[in-house]
């Protein structure tokens, strides 16, 4: 079964007021099994507009993935990050075949 991510790209403008998100989504992250791949870490952007902050989430398949953006505990922790920053997430399905 393929797995499910998060892939968020981040300007943050509120450093501080956005740690209070941080710590917020913590809780959505450990009841779905979320794992982190990317957070933060050097980048280059050969083509398209970055943004400064980017994190790829992973989870054990889509639905979880859709399960955690859509629980109570995430919307909450969204809510504080709302005015802290401008975010593009995107929830995807992995590959899970032949590579070729």
């Amino acid at each position: 079964m393929a797995k499910g991510y998060w892939i968020a790209r981040v300007d943050v403008t509120d450093p501080d007021g956005y740690q209070a998100y941080v710590k917020a989504n913590a809780a959505a992250f450990h009841r779905f099994g979320a794992r982190f791949i990317i957070r933060g870490g050097q980048f280059e952007a050969p083509e398209g507009t970055p943004r400064a902050r980017n994190v790829v989430l992973e989870f054990a398949d889509y639905a979880t993935a859709l399960a955690c953006y859509q629980s109570p505990e995430y919307q909450a922790a969204k809510a504080l990050r709302i005015g802290k920053g401008v975010a593009d997430v995107l929830i995807i399905e992995g590959y899970d075949d032949v590579q070729s």
